[in-house]
């Protein structure tokens, strides 16, 4: 079913709701994941697109984005929920669980952005703030566009056909939105603290990086905090959902049925 723009697969059974990666739209983002949480163990999956995101026509900011889900929840009657989160989605997963313990079941983070390190998302909002003003300059999105196409058909090579043209639409990213969805990280995670973080049913999956990664220290930071599971698959890039749907989609489905 739709309301105002959710949209709902099946009618019963524990709440699971998706928060993309970027701005990126949640239709299509994660092949496979909701028909197969619907299909086993029989969740409610809550597909949406947060103000400032995808097909939203609404304005949002990502320091709203927590108090505007947990709006989201109350109005759909369906809390707690756990959260799947990819990337910057993951941030907001955590935004969300350390501010409205009470509407989260448990977490899914998918190489979540390290909003737990202050550096890695200052450098983050600052690459973007450069880069917007430029992709206005033909030449430049010309060539900026060219090097993500070539990089992605690079990655597509042995996904599954619904992962590959997942991962191809990134490809085709909107560079203002984006910077505008991670508008204010900075400030975000200097206020963040991972003893806030409630400790509760969660699984962090992380890319195959190497051990003194920065982004790997954070995650393992953040694993430790909630008391989750800390996952790696070999050769797990940044789009784990991708190259390991049918991985992602067995953990999800571990997590719900051990709650």
């Amino acid at each position: 079913m739709r309301i105002d723009g959710v949209q709902v697969y099946g009618d019963s059974g524990q709440p699971v709701l998706l928060l993309p990666g970027g701005a990126e739209a949640c239709d299509g983002f994660f092949p496979g994941l909701p028909e197969g949480l619907v299909a086993d163990p029989g969740c409610r999956v809550i597909v949406h697109d947060r103000p400032g995101t995808g097909a939203s026509t609404a304005n949002g900011s990502l320091a709203e984005a927590a108090s505007r889900l947990n709006s989201l929840i109350d109005d759909l009657g369906c809390g707690p929920v756990v959260v799947v989160g990819q990337s910057l989605g993951g941030a907001v997963a955590l935004l969300l669980a350390r501010d409205h313990p009470e509407n989260v079941a448990g977490v899914v983070l998918l190489d979540p952005t390290p909003i737990n390190d202050p550096r890695v998302c200052a450098r983050l909002e600052g690459i973007m703030r450069k880069l917007t003003p430029l992709v206005s300059i033909p030449l430049v999105h010309k060539a900026l566009s060219t090097v993500m196409q070539v990089s992605v058909k690079r990655t597509m090579r042995g996904l599954r056909p619904d992962c590959a043209a997942a991962l191809a639409r990134t490809a085709e990213a909107d560079f203002p939105q984006l910077a505008r969805a991670v508008r204010g990280i900075t400030e975000l995670s200097a206020g963040f603290r991972e003893a806030d973080l409630p400790r509760i049913p969660s699984v962090l999956v992380t890319a195959d990086r190497k051990p003194g990664a920065t982004i790997r220290q954070a995650h393992t930071r953040l694993a430790d905090a909630l008391g989750a599971s800390l996952v790696r698959w070999p050769g797990a890039t940044h789009t784990v959902h991708l190259d390991h749907p049918d991985e992602t989609l067995a953990v999800v489905r571990e997590l719900v049925r051990a709650m």
